[in-house]
């Protein structure tokens, strides 16, 4: 008995030495929040975390599939858990991003991968509805209510191109609504947007402006439901309110703005905009911006701050060295101008790989501030549909984080980036490798995996207690024993070193901070004095990240 205490004794000892190293990592209350310098956390909602067994089966969706290619119990409640733990408070992240969350079409169907479910999101049956595989709407009001309280936004996922595809349980929509045919091409304008982006994937006539009556299903979905009178109640009103043709991408949008309105999400990350129309997103920002005003009004207890509702586009293979204009080849396109705020920037992975990182830096310093002034870029290292990621085999986590966390611009980090999450996952085809459930096991387990986490957790509380990092100007300080620059926004101003080869290095810091100024290391927690314009900084790190106290 008497052996039992003590091994009980240390065990407590040892836990709550272990709770004590992770409170390390400092927090500081944001003093500002702005979309150009936030850090956004990318999960696939169907891979992150289950919350809820019970709703892993739902619709009969029992057939065998691809590897990777079916649900896997992921889920709203999920999310929800780990927001209380406070897994993306620790990782320094201030808005959270997850695939579409709306009713995905029941059936499966084979695009040449293996027969494929639509756990993604983006295969949607009924926007006005949240498949119960992903949870319920009370499920997605906790979560966005929780996020808030704990100075997270939320951005969902969506979709106007399309419909799911077609299978025996999802006949198509009527004519009047989608073309099943002509298959993109991608040489130009027309062949990227007037057509099917795969086979059996129907596209939305967003070009229409001819009033066109409900879907018979969802007539017949709704009225089976009971609420098909309450959602033609909304729709009249919303045409009347608007003025707007009962045109295809009027409904949808209406569908899509009532997450806003009823929910009080901040923000959507919007799927395929180059193969739609540009006028489309035009007026989707106003219907957005709209909702958004209907919210806050309505619900001014819940409203974080005066920023605005965030908009931010996938253009693939758009570079933030195109500026504005996205080549077609036969036309440039402007998304920026009247619609987004930001545009997912494919370029940033071959920049980092390709240049050193001061240059990186200085060439985004620059665009940022000159031809894409007033708009942003969200850069990323991973995704969950680019088959060439930066770090594919997973070797350089820490540069990764480096590189994705210290670029000025929004970044995007991919589930499982700050875990080394497998992306090459034996049996899968195509994107399915890229989108393994979250390795929650590792982070457990695997004292390597908590070493790259808590690299990333300190670079990302850092970014997020500074918006100068990702919104601030960069400038230079010394390139020798590693590389150290300041970033600068209004008052708030850091001085950060990479690739540190020395352990005491002198910095001058005179047109920063003032003599006598108590400087911290928030990565070591060390702190030091300005001595004449000057800091000697001592670190057993190759890194530093010096913010006033």
């Amino acid at each position: 008995m008497k052996n039992l205490l003590i091994i009980l004794s240390l065990f407590f000892i040892f836990s709550c030495q272990e709770k004590s190293e992770s409170k390390k990592i400092a927090k500081s209350d944001t003093q500002e929040f702005v979309w150009e310098g936030a850090n956004v956390y990318f999960l696939l909602t169907d891979r992150f975390n289950n919350g809820d067994v019970s709703n892993d089966l739902n619709f009969d969706r029992t057939q065998e599939t691809g590897k990777l290619r079916g649900f896997e119990g992921g889920d709203i409640k999920g999310i929800t858990q780990k927001i209380k733990d406070g897994y993306f408070t620790d990782l320094g992240i201030n808005a959270i991003w997850m695939t579409p969350v709306v009713e995905q079409i029941h059936g499966g169907t084979d695009e040449g991968t293996g027969m494929s479910y639509g756990y993604h999101g983006y295969w949607a049956k009924d926007w006005t509805n949240i498949d119960p595989n992903y949870g319920t709407k009370e499920d997605l009001k906790e979560l966005v209510d929780l996020a808030h309280k704990n100075g997270i936004r939320i951005l969902l996922d969506a979709v106007i191109n399309h419909t799911g595809p077609v299978t025996e349980k999802d006949p198509v929509w009527p004519s009047s609504w989608v073309r099943t045919e002509p298959q993109c091409e991608y040489s130009n304008y027309e062949n990227t947007i007037t057509c099917t982006l795969v086979k059996n994937l129907p596209d939305i006539r967003t070009e229409s402006n001819e009033n066109v009556e409900l879907p018979p299903q969802l007539v017949a979905k709704w009225k089976a439901e009971g609420r098909y009178e309450q959602e033609v109640k909304e729709l009249d009103a919303y045409f009347k309110r608007t003025g707007h043709p009962k045109a295809p991408r009027f409904y949808i949008m209406k569908w899509l703005t009532d997450y806003i309105t009823e929910f009080g999400i901040d923000g959507y990350r919007v799927d395929t905009v180059k193969h739609t129309e540009e006028f489309v997103w035009q007026e989707f920002k106003q219907e957005c911006d709209f909702a958004f005003e209907e919210f806050k009004k309505n619900n001014p207890d819940k409203v974080l701050d005066d920023t605005n509702f965030y908009l931010v586009g996938e253009v693939y293979n758009y570079a933030i060295s195109h500026g504005k204009a996205f080549d077609f080849g036969d036309k440039k396109v402007n998304y920026f101008d009247n619609a987004f705020n930001s545009l997912i920037n494919f370029e940033i992975k071959w920049n980092a790989k390709q240049m050193e990182a001061n240059k990186v830096f200085k060439k985004y310093d620059s665009l940022l501030n000159t031809s894409l002034k007033g708009y942003g870029v969200l850069n990323y290292m991973t995704s969950h549909d680019d088959g060439q990621p930066f770090d594919k085999d997973r070797s350089q986590p820490y540069k990764t984080a480096n590189m994705l966390l210290l670029t000025p611009g929004t970044s995007q980090v991919y589930y499982g980036d700050e875990s080394a999450r497998d992306l090459t996952i034996e049996g899968t085809v195509g994107d399915a490798t890229l989108r393994s459930f979250m390795n929650w096991n590792d982070i457990d387990k695997n004292e390597d995996t908590k070493k790259v986490l808590n690299h990333w957790q300190k670079l990302g509380q850092f970014r997020a207690n500074h918006m100068a990092v990702g919104a601030g100007r960069h400038q230079l300080i010394s390139n020798e024993n590693g590389l150290v620059f300041s970033r600068v926004r209004n008052e708030d101003k850091v001085v950060i070193g990479l690739h540190l080869t020395n352990k005491n290095i002198s910095v001058d810091v005179s047109n920063l901070y003032e003599d006598g100024d108590k400087i911290s290391d928030f990565y070591s927690n060390k702190v030091f004095e300005v001595n004449n314009g000057m800091l000697e900084i001592t670190t057993d790190n190759d890194i530093f990240l010096l913010e006033k106290k």
